[in-house]
């Protein structure tokens, strides 16, 4: 199976929105660092960022989730990285401060009565900030 993260991210931010819009808060925060996450990939690739067969970036210091606290780096720095040195990447920046630095990819096993709403929103601020970028850069032909 190859991955695709333009896919993936669209399809995890729009199952996002729909499980926040019914009250799934918990679903829906874990879609949306998803989202933000493959989003990201997608658009560091844009940038440079090589791709292994299969679709998997090729160098393992991309391997990080969008939070990736315990490691150095994480995905939403590593966008920056590419972001900054391409010629096309001066209007796709982001706000320096990591909304998902509390978001962690293994909530999904946490009970759904540790999410509200305002811990939620941040996220899907962020999320939502990523799907802009993306919208941008198909318009702009960059994807």
């Amino acid at each position: 199976m190859n991955a695709d993260y333009l896919d993936a991210h669209h399809r995890h931010w729009e199952d996002a929105e729909q499980l926040f819009s019914a009250g799934r808060l918990a679903n829906a925060d874990h879609l949306y660092g998803i989202a933000a996450e493959c989003g990201l990939k997608r658009l560091m690739h844009a940038f440079g960022m090589d791709f292994a067969p299969g679709g998997t970036p090729q160098d393992g210091k991309n391997w990080v989730h969008v939070m990736e606290t315990k490691k150095k780096t994480n995905a939403w720095d590593r966008y920056e990285s590419y972001r900054s040195k391409h010629h096309q990447g001066a209007s796709y920046g982001l706000p320096a401060t990591n909304p998902f630095l509390d978001w962690d990819v293994a909530q999904r096993y946490a009970h759904q009565r540790d999410f509200n709403e305002t811990g939620v929103k941040p996220h899907r601020d962020g999320a939502s900030m990523v799907s802009a970028l993306i919208k941008k850069a198909t318009v702009e032909g960059l994807l």
